[in-house]
């Protein structure tokens, strides 16, 4: 029998192995729901350094190759490089405003340098952290997915209305596209059933894309110009230098990437039904961010990290197994070395992008709302843990520049809501684990 025929049955889903037809169809659906980030990210520092349009692409290109490598190992685990986990890598956003303001005080040979001296230090201080993986129980796990959704919907907002201020913002026809988007891939999960229900996701983000046709939104000039074959430059900036003062930024911010590398790992663990601690396979997670970001370095790109993105599409698919995110690896690796299917990815409307991207990480938030569901929020102590991790996440969040008189050290970490959310729900729920009065007992009985 053809093994494409019929899907294996195992005992663990995450390992199941789907026919190829399907694997296709899966893999290219997560792919189109995180290509914005690499290109928006690459984008970003391309226009904020002023490179020209021939490094922009090759950096574009290497960013797509780099996270498919990254997502490969993460998904099949090699030699304790990945978590064997259905994950996605993308370049962080944090780490790419890190790695823009260390190329601007100094130049971009010393960002690089910084890459690649925090892929190393994820190693020197990986056995410190698992000692702190205790620390990461169901209802920080549920805080951080939660400030994630909120996050995400917020940032990839911005890709459907534009930035505040410029000529376009709000378009009504962007916002309309977008919700469009929104409701047809709503629609396609309530009509479809088997694996087109499965798609529902790509399906909306394509429909999305031809009404965009439509509209005279979209503009695929250019696809076609330049090279058929793109093969990403090693060190394309030249040498990297090494400035250990210059890099601290992003050095102190992995130890907060190893943080939400964590949660998601423990969270998307629980999703896909994986049997054993989620704790243990934490550490596998993190040495594949490390092994991507090195590789990124010398490649030219800032930090690659695991992405909480397609959480959300992972559980509203139903589709665990890790080998579909193998597969969007693998696509991505042909996106990266095929110029003109990189340049046609670029060009996909950025209010259609906005809006598949708002329905799949709301999901996000229903998966921490379910994580949430567990804890018994009438505790004391979890109560104060839930709403301090949110207080000290949203601020940032929802209120932009909270922070901004404050030094630029402490903005680092202040300012990333998700991770100071993260954290404080952390810090909180270990401080409520004490027994306080017990302490002070123990103490009275020995004077």
């Amino acid at each position: 029998m053809n093994s494409d025929a019929k899907t294996s049955t195992v005992a663990d889903p995450v390992d199941q192995v789907l026919p190829t037809r399907e694997l296709v169809l899966f893999g290219l659906q997560h792919v189109l729901v995180m290509a914005a980030s690499p290109i928006t990210a690459v984008f970003l520092v391309a226009q904020t350094l002023g490179f020209d349009a021939g490094l922009t692409v090759s950096i574009i290109s290497a960013t797509f190759l780099v996270c498919g490598i990254g997502s490969i190992l993460q998904s099949l685990g090699p030699a304790g490089l990945g978590a064997k986990l259905p994950f996605v890598m993308v370049p962080g956003g944090a780490p790419i405003a890190i790695f823009i303001a260390i190329a601007s005080q100094t130049d971009v040979q010393t960002a690089v340098g910084a890459v690649l001296m925090t892929g190393a230090f994820y190693f020197l201080a990986l056995p410190v952290f698992r000692r702190l993986l205790r620390f990461f129980p169901p209802i920080v796990v549920g805080t951080m997915l939660l400030l994630v959704a909120v996050n995400l919907v917020k940032i990839y907002g911005g890709t459907i209305t534009g930035k505040s201020g410029t000529e376009g913002f709000a378009d009504p026809v962007n916002v309309g596209l977008a919700l469009a988007t929104i409701a047809l891939t709503v629609i396609f999960s309530r009509v479809f059933t088997g694996t087109l229900q499965r798609i529902s996701v790509m399906l909306g983000l394509v429909a999305g894309t031809l009404l965009a046709a439509a509209l005279g939104r979209l503009d695929l000039t250019g696809v076609m110009a330049g090279p058929i074959i793109a093969l990403p430059h090693l060190f394309p900036f030249g040498m990297p230098k090494f400035d250990i003062v210059a890099s601290l930024p992003l050095i102190i911010f992995s130890i907060i990437s190893m943080a939400e590398a964590t949660g998601q790992t423990i969270a998307t663990a629980e999703i896909v039904g994986r049997k054993g601690d989620a704790h243990a396979i934490v550490p596998r997670t993190i040495r594949a961010d490390a092994v991507a970001s090195i590789l990124g370095g010398m490649l030219g790109t800032s930090l690659i990290i695991t992405s909480g993105e397609n959480v959300g599409i992972v559980r509203a698919t139903g589709v665990r197994s890790r080998l579909v995110t193998a597969m969007a690896g693998v696509i991505l690796v042909v996106i990266a070395l095929i110029a003109p299917v990189s340049r046609l990815a670029s060009l996909l409307p950025g209010p259609v992008i906005g809006g598949t991207a708002i329905i799949v990480f709301a999901i996000i938030g229903v998966i921490g709302i379910h994580v949430l569901s567990r804890v018994d929020l009438r505790g004391h102590g979890a109560m104060f843990t839930l709403a301090s991790g949110l207080a000290m996440g949203l601020i940032p969040i929802l209120v932009p520049g909270v922070y901004s008189q404050f030094p630029q050290w402490s903005q680092m970490i202040l300012g990333n809501g998700l991770a100071m959310g993260t954290l404080t729900a952390a810090v909180v729920n270990a401080l409520f684990q004490f027994s306080w009065p017990q302490i002070v007992q123990t103490k009275e009985n020995t004077r």
